[in-house]
């Protein structure tokens, strides 16, 4: 068992582990201190404990989804990181990959739910910058030849001085190119519905727009401060019940359909909440939301810069703001990126 004050050896330094901060039936993710004079690191293990109850085939797939992150995140140039989270060190440990990444203050599910808790909301203008930025990212995913299929509050991190989000844990990439039928993957309460409810064999034909319609049940989210779409929760609920089997159970109870993906009352709802504080924002951005939300992939945005128009029309709508912040100017000035890693800190 991993423990507090664990030494990591890795490719280019050592990490010794302060606390566990996050953890799910795959991976553990521990706040560590890396090389001298670095700042922490966040950094990710297989969960062994799951790891050897677990079947042979289960865990041969688990090293093959961190030894894949690693390949991509290790792919990436570092102007392409900007939106996504930066690996720095990889390796093994105990026979299992490990990855250092970039330590960041939180995630977009705990900062909604803190804003939440204290009664506040989250400026329009913030989400939407997000969205924009999280477009960047899955553009980047796309480019480089993959399907993310778990974008969720929790895979968002938050660096909140720069007011900046980035995309992390990419252990559920699939390959666009070649045979688009696979497994399932993702996490339930995020899905399109391609990837919740499966063909007659059995498969799931997921691609790029799956992950347009997961930004748009992010969207919704971010914009009526923390609630979920009903589709949503509706397969997550299913899918705890009943794990893959939930796809049918769903379908039964809805006469043999899949349920609709955005609701009246939740397109009245998202365009209240916007009136709020911009109300000449509200039927571009409901363009948007239902864009992304289409049941039928092939009628969802094609690529990011069909997004990247329709949220800028939104902010065309908005009232002018003044120069971007000097922070967008010195974003990633200075940091470790996955191609010089820590190298270019321990010269300076």
């Amino acid at each position: 068992m991993t423990t507090a004050d664990a030494i990591i050896t890795l490719e280019l330094g050592h990490y010794r582990l302060r606390e566990q901060i996050a953890g799910s039936a795959y991976g553990v993710i521990w706040r560590a201190s890396g090389p001298r004079a670095t700042p922490d690191v966040a950094i990710k293990l297989i969960n062994r404990e799951q790891m050897t109850r677990a079947l042979p085939a289960q865990r041969a797939r688990w090293i093959d989804s961190a030894s894949n992150e690693i390949a991509f995140l290790q792919s990436l140039e570092p102007w392409d990181e900007r939106h996504i989270v930066r690996l720095l060190d990889s390796g093994w440990h105990d026979g299992l990959p490990v990855l250092a990444l970039e330590l960041m203050a939180t995630d977009l599910g705990k900062h909604v739910a803190a804003l939440k808790a204290s009664g506040a909301g989250l400026p329009f203008g913030r989400a939407l910058a997000w969205i924009g930025q999280l477009n960047q990212a899955l553009a980047k995913v796309h480019q480089y030849g993959w399907r993310y299929l778990d974008l969720k509050p929790a895979n968002v991190l938050l660096d909140p001085l720069l007011g900046s989000v980035k995309l992390a844990d990419f252990g559920t990439n699939r390959e666009l190119g070649g045979a688009t039928l696979h497994s399932y993957a993702g996490t339930a309460n995020w899905q399109a519905p391609e990837q919740f409810f499966p063909g007659a064999d059995g498969s799931y034909a997921s691609g790029a727009g799956s992950d347009y319609f997961s930004l748009g049940a992010l969207f919704y989210f971010l914009v009526t401060g923390g609630v979920p779409l009903r589709f949503c929760a509706d397969c997550g609920s299913a899918y705890r019940a009943h794990h893959t089997a939930g796809a049918a159970v769903l379908r039964e109870a809805h006469g043999g359909a899949i349920p609709a993906a955005l609701q009246p009352d939740e397109e009245r709802h998202f365009a209240e909440r916007i009136g709020q504080t911009h109300p000449q924002a509200r039927l571009p951005a409901l363009a948007l939301l239902r864009a992304l939300l289409q049941p039928d992939p092939a009628h969802r945005p094609r690529h990011a810069i069909q997004i990247s128009r329709m949220l800028a029309a939104i902010q065309g709508s908005l009232p002018a703001r003044g120069a971007s912040p000097v922070q967008e100017l010195i974003h990633g000035m200075g940091r470790p990126t996955a191609g010089n890693a820590w190298r270019s800190i321990q010269g300076a």
